[in-house]
């Protein structure tokens, strides 16, 4: 059985485009622009419309203002001498009795009926709105103004019928000319729009282009900065800094695996060199020789896994640290004790009671890592103290050993960084300690820095904040603990 073929997809595919920046920006822009001009071309002609209108009732209200006054001041045959006068084209005037005879009128044509039947009285004004004069045989539309007048004893009324075709005529006008000047101002729009967006992205396609020549063997590059002083300009800029972020990453993580192949090669070799050798000595006497070595290999190995393998979650947005109430003093002295085990160097401390929020085991890390850093590098003596200053707790740590040089005071706490023959891998130090210990004090949202001593020699300085006081008391020693201040151990150097 035949199987038929899929019908196509109708929406474009990962590169096509169909509707660009460009063309999205030149339609819209039109239809902006063709809705602005129709709402306004709409609201024009309504306001043109009632203008018109208020001006063609104030002309006929003020003509017949007129033929009354020259009728209070003369009388009806001087006022026919000057409605006859002041005639004019698309307006007839006409002066009635009381019996609605026509006793002067404008033009002969209607000298016969009058043009309205609105009798108002004595100075009062009527209007009304006409489609054509059936007693002329016009078709037009008019406008009709009367006005009461008396002259002595007698009464009249004025009639000044406005023609509005007048009106008509212009609105016809100004609709038309919108009407053509509309498609003329809306390719004009279009075209300029066209122009400018094309010109913005002729910019950024060059962005484009050169951003899609930098690959991960050529992050290098970087793109041109147009002297714009625009949004153009800034997207280089930034596009620009992207790229150097990505660089130092990329390098970064390059010496990174570098590194820690070569830490991880010395103690893998060892390890197979000495299996090898044990493998081949069917007494298992060399095994027996070799375990120690293997076994120290072995922990070294996993020691600089683990130290890796928190250097990793530094770099992925931080150590997780928990927040809870540390009594820094303790776990201090718990460290400095552990010290105290194993090294050969004097240990002096002084530390005073204080209470930080954090976490006591990665604390506790950190206080590790930089202790052996000291003690590592110590002459024969290593000095520990622990105060309050102001709103901080700050802890030093002295040895008697070379200060490290100001221009690699930033430097030693990137990863496997060893600054002289003394920091080698023999000496124990893997290079990460103080790169880890930097990353959790950040956590804790403290400091840690090298500076020198106050007889010149290695010191290290770390400040972690105090907590914010609380609302709620919590409960406290009675007697609170004193300082501790800690002999000398030991006097030989290693």
């Amino acid at each position: 059985m035949a199987v038929g073929k899929r019908a196509s997809s109708s929406r474009p595919g990962r590169g096509e485009i169909r509707w660009g920046v460009r063309k999205q920006s030149t339609a819209v822009a039109v239809g902006v622009v063709a809705v602005a001009l129709l709402l306004g071309g709409v609201v024009l002609l309504i306001l043109l419309q009632a203008s018109l209108a208020r001006s063609s009732d104030a002309a006929a209200q003020q003509k017949a203002l007129d033929v009354v006054a020259e009728m209070e001041d003369m009388d009806v045959a001087d006022a026919r001498a000057y409605i006859v006068d002041t005639a004019h084209a698309g307006q007839f005037v006409q002066v009635l009795d009381t019996a609605g005879y026509v006793l002067a009128s404008s033009d002969p044509e209607v000298a016969n009926a009058p043009l309205s039947a609105q009798r108002p009285g004595p100075g009062q004004t009527m209007t009304q709105d006409v489609s054509s004069l059936p007693s002329i045989g016009d078709t037009d539309d008019y406008h009709i103004v009367t006005v009461g007048a008396r002259t002595g004893t007698l009464s009249y009324t004025v009639v000044v019928a406005q023609a509005s075709q007048i009106q008509a005529d212009t609105l016809s006008t100004v609709a038309w000319f919108m009407l053509g000047a509309t498609p003329l101002l809306l390719v004009t729009v279009a075209a300029s729009v066209w122009l400018l967006v094309g010109r913005s992205l002729r910019q950024v396609e060059r962005i484009r282009g050169q951003v899609a020549r930098i690959n991960a063997e050529r992050l290098d590059g970087r793109v041109d900065v147009p002297p714009t002083n625009d949004e153009i300009q800034a997207l280089a800029l930034t596009m620009n800094t992207m790229l150097d972020r990505l660089q130092a990453s990329d390098s970064e993580q390059r010496r990174f695996v570098s590194d820690a192949s070569h830490e991880l090669r010395s103690p893998l070799a060892t390890l197979r060199a000495g299996i090898e050798i044990a493998a081949a000595d069917p007494t298992g006497a060399m095994w027996l020789q070799m375990k120690d070595v293997l076994a120290e290999e072995t922990s070294r190995m996993s020691f600089l896994v683990e130290d890796l393998l928190t250097l990793a979650k530094a770099n992925d947005g931080g150590p997780k640290v928990e927040q809870k109430d540390v009594d820094l003093d303790d776990v201090l002295d718990q460290e400095i004790r552990r010290l105290r085990s194993t090294s050969r160097n004097q240990i002096t401390v002084e530390l005073v009671p204080a209470r930080i929020r954090g976490d006591a085991h990665r604390l506790a890390q950190v206080l590790r890592n930089v202790l052996d850093n000291a003690d590592r590098h110590a002459l024969s003596r290593v000095a520990v103290n622990l105060h309050t200053a102001g709103d901080r707790v700050v802890i030093t740590v002295d040895n008697d050993g070379d200060p490290i040089p100001e221009a690699d005071r930033e430097r030693i706490f990137e990863r496997f960084v060893r600054l002289d023959g003394s920091r080698s891998r023999e000496g124990g130090g893997s290079g990460l300690g103080l790169a880890i210990a930097a990353g959790i004090v950040a956590a804790h949202h403290g400091s840690i820095r090298p500076t020198d001593g106050p007889a010149g020699y290695c010191r290290f300085e770390m400040a972690f904040p105090l907590p914010e006081p609380t609302q709620t008391a919590e409960p406290v020693d009675v007697i609170p603990r004193e300082s501790r201040r800690h002999g000398v151990q030991g006097s030989g150097r290693r």
